[in-house]
């Protein structure tokens, strides 16, 4: 799993900066992968995520944030 988190990041990388015409490094040094263990874990991140704008302050309330996506029912 870790060498594919690693090409991905490659890949995305040097295809995001030649889009943007920015220098990489698109990711943070040393930003720790993780990958989700079950469906609490999901669940958690989902949450964590939908806070963002809420933390930015760019909104109220949850429901206002027009961007927010929609979980998915993933097999455990």
């Amino acid at each position: 799993m870790a060498e594919w988190m690693q090409m991905w990041k490659s890949v995305s990388s040097r295809q995001l900066a030649a889009a943007l015409n920015i220098t990489t490094p698109i990711w943070q040094p040393e930003y720790f992968d993780r990958y989700l263990r079950s469906r609490e874990n999901y669940g958690q991140k989902w949450n964590y995520v939908k806070q963002n704008a809420l933390r930015a302050g760019l909104i109220k309330e949850d429901e206002e944030w027009l961007y927010s996506g929609s979980i998915l029912d993933l097999m455990w």
